[in-house]
């Protein structure tokens, strides 16, 4: 019995011990990532460059998982949004492109130049080019962001915001539909899809304004494209008369479906 006795003693010893190790340990450990945090803190206060740096590292990684997951971007802050940008600061082409739109279609050049370089941007993301989805929206809406049809499509795009309303959840919910930047991602996220599933841009075009099953879709289709090949004259830097006759379609059908294809995470 002593001895056993002797052996649990031992063991308490052991386990006391061993405790209080583990907690000074871990004691110091917190202590350590508080001094740690602390020094961070006071780093970022006395030098706000390096805090906007990690703030941006931040919002971009955040978008692009966004991007890789769901194939939308979402603002995380809708009030820090551009929704208008001088057309003379942006790239010449885009510029050009902005300029003839407000022209045409006698709305600001201002509004318009944001939702032109949210489409190149948009474009670049999605592998669609920019100037077949600032067509859409031309023909869709006229660049109208209240825009909104007898059977409930809305926006600058016209998505139909009842079938498609689980694509505004990551923008606040389906009022983002009147928000031109939300309208423009989510109704580039469903063109893609359309012409992903119907192998060309004529079949997504029609499946987009909902006549893939119809024979006809009233001239919707050539007029998009109609308008899609004027939009990519202006970007070369032609001179494109605003009631021109329509230009021919465009021969990039075969590259724009390619691009369409969605990554393996979408």
């Amino acid at each position: 019995m002593s001895a056993s006795k002797t052996m649990i003693t031992s063991l308490r010893r052991i386990t006391a011990v061993l405790t209080k190790g583990f907690f000074e340990v871990t004691h110091n450990s917190f202590a350590l990532i508080g001094i740690a945090v602390l020094f961070a803190a006071i780093a970022l206060v006395a030098r706000p460059e390096l805090r906007q740096v990690g703030e941006i590292k931040l919002f971009s990684w955040l978008q692009e998982r966004q991007f890789e997951v769901t194939g939308l971007v979402s603002d995380l802050v809708a009030s820090d949004r551009a929704t208008a940008a001088d057309p003379k600061e942006l790239p010449k082409q885009q510029a050009a492109v902005a300029l003839w739109l407000s022209k045409k279609y006698r709305v600001a050049p201002e509004p318009i130049s944001a939702l032109v370089t949210e489409a190149y941007d948009v474009g670049q993301r999605a592998k669609l080019d920019p100037t077949l989805i600032l067509a859409v929206m031309a023909i869709e809406s006229g660049f109208n962001p209240f825009a909104q049809s007898p059977v409930g499509a809305q926006g600058l795009m016209q998505v139909m915001t009842r079938i498609h309303s689980d694509k505004y959840q990551s923008f606040g919910g389906t009022f983002a539909a009147f928000d031109p930047l939300a309208n423009l991602r989510v109704g580039t996220k469903v063109l893609q899809d359309c012409i992903r599933m119907a192998g060309s841009i004529e079949g997504g075009l029609k499946s987009y304004v909902g006549a893939a099953n119809d024979e006809g879709d009233n001239g919707y289709t050539a007029k998009v494209l109609a308008e899609h090949a004027k939009l990519l004259q202006v970007a070369q830097g032609r001179q494109v008369p605003f009631n021109s006759p329509n230009a021919p379609a465009p021969a990039v059908t075969a590259e724009v479906v390619a691009l369409a294809e969605p990554s393996p995470l979408q």
